[in-house]
């Protein structure tokens, strides 16, 4: 404000002087007071730029805080920098903090599919998986919703979901399958069937010298060939001094043991197979679905009987733009996290490509498009991809080029920036960033701390924005 009162200062006294006409400080003030206050940023520093877009995600907000009674599901979409969970963990911890936690959201197992996740949850499996990413030319392969596909052609699986931060206990858990096919059951627990039954009692003899195998059969009434099954031999070739097993006409009682998981009640609606517990829950199975005859897995969602924000981040290493905008059925599940708020973390990979900021912006463009196709219709936040060095050598430029383009089309395409290029030092900010140990060794991909910062940021951004809301109604 102050800089625009020089402005116009300036301005005013350089035409009055023109005139010969002096111009009293009254004037310059009722000038100013028909600014419209509105069009101007009251906060400067660390903020959200076109913060104006996330009104309907303000109201839902500050709802919640009044009357408690609000779920704000908040996705974020990105590339490795989001899929490690560093980041959007610390945002996540950070917002339901102050507005309520109401559960984990979407998670998936990345262990199963031989890659990182989050520390949050972790995944097991009795069987090899096969999986697939968004990032590989497309084929009819199942990525969907977390950009990663995982399938098995048959049964005889159980996946075990151990949450290990106690904070996301859950009470509902949604499946995510292509086509919202019934794929999977759920269960808490496996139950032991005993059943009693009987085998052939076995009697052991020790081969006596220039005992033949006939004689022994003869001796137990039984056959040679009986024999030979029982003691696995091939031939009627027997050593003295060996032991045989004989089975008898006698039998002997059988305990047989036999473990089995209890599917759970589960129920359905348009995007997804679920099953509510009025108990938290922090450990289930997925198990397969006596019916189904493939085993494909896009998500699960999870989620407490309680209000506040989940938070979902969705992320692939190597991921562009164009890598997720490759998936129709990405954009479709999508639908099934019922966003609130989307916020977009890509450019990084674009950037080793050499796009040009001309085509990385088509890309953000197309990305929004299919989001409307889609009826996804959710305000977006735009982060600018973070400093980095082009292939460990020169600062990245391209990374430049995508930060100043994002901001420029802020407002003609209806999404809020966060800038996180400027907010860690720009073109010439990496070597500052090393040498406070926020930055890794190939100086793209950021250390806990590093990221763990841009989440605190982040968030301090957010909350001014809706702070600054909150202000004006």
């Amino acid at each position: 404000m102050n800089k625009l009162i020089i402005f116009f200062c300036c301005l005013l006294l350089s035409a009055n002087s023109k005139a010969q006409k002096s111009v009293s400080l009254s004037t310059i003030k009722n000038m100013i007071s028909k600014i419209d206050t509105a069009t101007i940023e009251v906060y400067t520093g660390n903020h959200l730029y076109n913060a104006k877009v996330l009104e309907s995600v303000f109201t839902k907000l500050k709802e919640n805080e009044v009357s408690n009674n609000q779920k704000i599901n908040i996705v974020h979409i990105g590339d490795s920098h989001i899929q490690g969970d560093l980041m959007t963990n610390e945002i996540r911890k950070k917002l339901q903090q102050k507005f309520g936690n109401a559960g984990r959201g979407l998670v998936f197992p990345y262990q199963l599919a031989r890659t990182n996740g989050s520390y949050n949850e972790r995944f097991y499996s009795n069987r090899k998986w096969e999986s697939y990413r968004n990032i590989y030319p497309a084929k009819k392969n199942p990525v969907g919703v977390s950009g990663i596909g995982l399938w098995r052609d048959n049964a005889g699986f159980v996946i075990e979901l151990n949450v290990k931060d106690k904070a996301y206990k859950f009470n509902s858990i949604h499946i995510i399958t292509p086509q919202n096919q019934k794929m999977f059951d759920l269960a808490l627990s496996s139950k032991t069937n005993i059943i009693q039954s009987t085998e052939p009692k076995i009697v052991t003899h020790r081969i006596k010298k220039g005992e033949a195998i006939s004689v022994i059969a003869n001796k137990y009434n039984i056959s040679v060939a009986e024999i030979k099954r029982a003691n696995g031999l091939k031939s009627n070739n027997i050593r003295a001094g060996r032991t045989l097993r004989i089975p008898t006409n006698e039998t002997k009682p059988k305990t047989i043991k036999n473990s089995e998981f209890v599917p759970l009640n589960m129920e359905s609606d348009s995007f997804s197979y679920y099953y509510n517990s009025e108990k938290a829950l922090e450990k289930i199975y997925l198990i397969p679905d006596k019916n189904a005859t493939k085993y494909e897995l896009n998500g699960i969602v999870l989620e407490k009987n309680t209000p506040g924000v989940t938070y979902s981040g969705i992320g692939v290493n190597g991921a562009k733009f164009s890598d997720y905008n490759k998936y129709p059925l990405f954009f479709e599940q999508l639908k099934a996290l019922h966003p609130d708020l989307l916020i977009f973390s890509l450019g990084t990979n674009e950037s080793y490509d050499n796009m040009e900021g001309s085509a990385y912006i088509r890309q953000l463009r197309e990305f929004i498009s299919n989001l409307k196709e889609h009826n996804v219709d959710a305000p977006i936040i735009v982060m600018t991809p973070p400093p980095s060095l082009h292939r460990r050598r020169k600062p990245n430029v391209y990374i430049k080029e995508y930060a100043e383009r994002i901001n420029s089309a802020a407002e003609k395409d209806d999404f809020a920036v966060w800038d996180l290029y400027d907010e860690f030092g720009g073109l010439n900010g990496v070597r500052e960033l090393r040498a406070q140990g926020l930055i890794g060794p190939d100086f793209v991909h950021y250390s806990k701390k590093g990221y763990e910062k841009q989440g605190k940021l982040f968030t301090e951004a957010f909350l001014k924005a809706y702070d600054n809301f909150k202000s004006k109604k």
